[in-house]
């Protein structure tokens, strides 16, 4: 709440966020919408706890996160905090299923517990026969949700999505889109998206951009 974000620049500083403030809540999905150097990445990053404001504070589950340090910070993201970005980033040596398996054992589930829980994600998002498939062998779409699927293998109360769909056909960023909205729903996640396609933003339940800095609801 609150959150600022200035950068320094040659002749002074630019601020990109001033006073910004924005809640989110479970099972819901905001679009944010705005211009390239609006500070859409900013306020992700900070959302994320990827990045510290420089006033302001940030909740996850009702805790201030802003000024913890950076064990904690780690700490609340693998727990707490999902991840979606244009590109999928998956691993290309490891299959659908190990992909999605390794944040619940690196969280410490026992292998056979992560992968029973792999296998049961992506049945849901109808990709249970590509189990075995490597990255390499998987479609555009099918990546992604694969990604998608990693990013809520450990149940975190709010989802990130920097253009979750940009890299995707029409087509198939309908249905991932689709996907997803059902996979937030579903699991009560608190999901925000970044997105430039306004057609999907009008699919979800709230659509915010940024003004001079702080976050307007449209």
């Amino acid at each position: 709440m609150g959150v600022e974000r200035r950068f320094t620049e040659a002749h002074g500083y630019l601020d990109v966020l001033r006073g910004a403030d924005l809640t989110l809540r479970r099972g819901e999905t905001v679009a944010l919408v705005a211009p390239s150097g609006a500070g859409k990445s900013t306020l992700l990053q900070i959302a994320g706890l990827l990045e510290k404001p420089d006033a302001g504070e940030v909740y996850v589950g009702g805790r201030a996160c802003a000024k913890l340090p950076d064990e904690a910070r780690t700490r609340i993201r693998r727990l707490d905090i999902g991840f979606v970005y244009q590109f999928h980033h998956l691993l290309p040596e490891f299959t659908a299923l190990e992909n999605i398996a390794m944040p619940q054992m690196i969280r410490g589930l026992p292998k056979s517990e992560a992968n029973a829980r792999a296998l049961e994600l992506l049945r849901y998002m109808r990709l249970e026969p590509r189990a075995t498939h490597r990255p390499s062998e998987l479609s555009g779409g099918e990546q992604q949700r694969v990604a998608i699927a990693r990013a809520v293998a450990n149940g975190p109360r709010v989802l990130l999505a920097d253009e979750p769909t940009g890299n995707l056909d029409p087509k198939t960023a309908s249905y991932v889109f689709e996907a997803l909205a059902t996979l937030v729903k579903a699991s009560g996640l608190a999901a925000l998206f970044a997105t430039h396609n306004m057609d999907m933003a009008a699919r979800m339940d709230r659509r915010i951009t940024l003004r001079e800095g702080k976050v307007v609801e449209f």
